[in-house]
């Protein structure tokens, strides 16, 4: 498949950035195109990025935020100019952190096809995957996604898991407009898809994939905080698009 770009939202990553599992996935996989948002990083993240770059200057490309913007638009701004810049019929958004590794999101592109149109992860534990999960995030998730589920009138277990893959054509409608969350945006995209599509043709054209490793990371950018917060969005959210 010579036909995917991945978005890669970067905030401040040059402690965790991993170049070498970059670098080795770029050098097996070279029809893939990697675009990432240094959104407004105060340290070396731009750095590493140009690094990789200087090795893979066709597959790599390097936006930039001079300012903090949040996650949403970060990924949007990505997306805009990887569709710009025709490099193919898959886009994908994964988090820097390889939560969800480079190999799987590949794998799960691999079923987008004429009748899916978008496929994500979804980080269910199984007996034979490796799901590990811290257990607050766990059972702080598990309340949200439900309750993001019965909002959507959708049978999804798991809407936030950072790995989704879009046919070029929903990923035109799922990123046109600016979102109005900076975390909750996957739910956003979701209701575009509703007010688009309908619920019908949703559940015929989407698959939700069990992952079959994901690793919580000790240096999560969302606090505990947004947690309370996250209530005050979903109301928001609501009422945009209900």
């Amino acid at each position: 498949m010579k036909t995917l770009a991945i978005v890669i939202p970067c905030y401040n990553e040059a402690k965790r950035f991993q170049s070498e599992r970059f670098s080795k996935f770029l050098t097996k996989q070279n029809g893939v195109s990697l675009f990432y948002v240094d959104d407004g990083s105060s340290d070396t993240t731009s750095h590493l990025i140009r690094d990789l770059k200087a090795t893979f200057p066709k597959q790599v490309h390097l936006i930039t935020h001079l300012k903090n913007k949040g996650k949403a638009e970060a990924v949007r701004t990505g997306m805009g100019v990887a569709l710009q810049n025709k490099v193919g019929k898959h886009f994908a958004f994964l988090d820097a952190d390889l939560s969800t590794s480079l190999e799987e999101c590949y794998e799960i592109a691999t079923k987008v096809d004429e009748t899916k149109a978008f496929v994500f992860g979804s980080r269910i534990k199984k007996l034979d995957n490796n799901i590990q999960r811290k257990k607050y995030r766990f059972v702080i998730g598990r309340i949200i996604a439900t309750f993001i589920s019965n909002m959507l009138k959708l049978p999804i277990y798991d809407s936030q898991c950072g790995c989704k893959v879009f046919r070029k054509d929903w990923a035109l409608i799922a990123f046109k407009d600016p979102f109005k969350s900076t975390w909750l945006f996957d739910v956003e995209i979701f209701y575009r898809f509703i007010q688009h599509f309908g619920r019908e043709v949703i559940q015929t054209e989407i698959e939700e994939v069990p992952l079959k490793a994901w690793v919580d990371t000790e240096d999560s950018k969302v606090s505990l905080l947004y947690g309370l917060k996250v209530w005050f969005d979903l109301i928001k959210i609501y009422r945009y698009y209900k």
